[in-house]
């Protein structure tokens, strides 16, 4: 796969019940924007934002991925971002991002994404004193099994447990703490 592309998708479809809105319209937008910078500064080819509770203009750079049934749980998100990838035939693989880890940013991705190398049969997931986070770069060998995995409010999270050894972590926690913010009390 000589040609072959890295899709960036930010996860930001659900409600944000904890928070008390939709996670994708946090601080007028400036969470979106970073989490989009992140993907393209750290070297996605292209980036798409994963939407659904709230619809939203994205940042320059990315495109739209309407999520229909976001309503159902993390796993409609990432279904629908996984099957944008295998339609995608030059696709290599996907870097999944949240929308709710404002501190992190294209330096912890192109950690992520070097160490996949881009390689269809690669696993790789960032670490904050070794605390799995994001981003997680899903080789396209590999999506059909997380897709198979994925219900509810489960992302890829179980199917990388499942793997263990094949996933490569990458520690980022010099760059970010990687924490997610559910509250809007939170500090960033």
């Amino acid at each position: 796969m000589g040609d072959a592309m890295v899709l960036g998708a930010v996860l930001a479809a659900g409600a944000g019940t904890r928070y008390g809105s939709p996670k994708i319209l946090a601080h007028q937008g400036d969470w979106l924007r970073f989490a989009v910078g992140a993907l393209l500064d750290g070297g996605c080819d292209e980036a798409v934002v994963a939407m659904g509770a709230a619809v939203v203009e994205p940042p320059p750079g990315a495109g739209v991925l309407l999520v229909r049934k976001w309503a159902s749980g993390l796993s409609a998100t990432v279904r629908a971002v996984l099957e944008r990838a295998l339609a995608t035939a030059d696709c290599a693989g996907v870097v999944l991002h949240v929308v709710d880890t404002p501190d992190v940013g294209g330096r912890a991705v192109r950690r992520v994404l070097s160490e996949s190398r881009r390689a269809p049969s690669a696993l790789v997931r960032a670490v904050y004193d070794d605390r799995p986070g994001h981003p997680v770069y899903l080789g396209r060998d590999h999506l059909p099994g997380v897709l198979a995995t994925v219900h509810g409010d489960t992302g890829a999270g179980a199917y990388l447990a499942a793997r263990g050894r094949d996933v490569v972590t990458v520690e980022c926690g010099d760059l970010a703490t990687g924490r997610d913010i559910d509250t809007p009390l939170s500090r960033w």
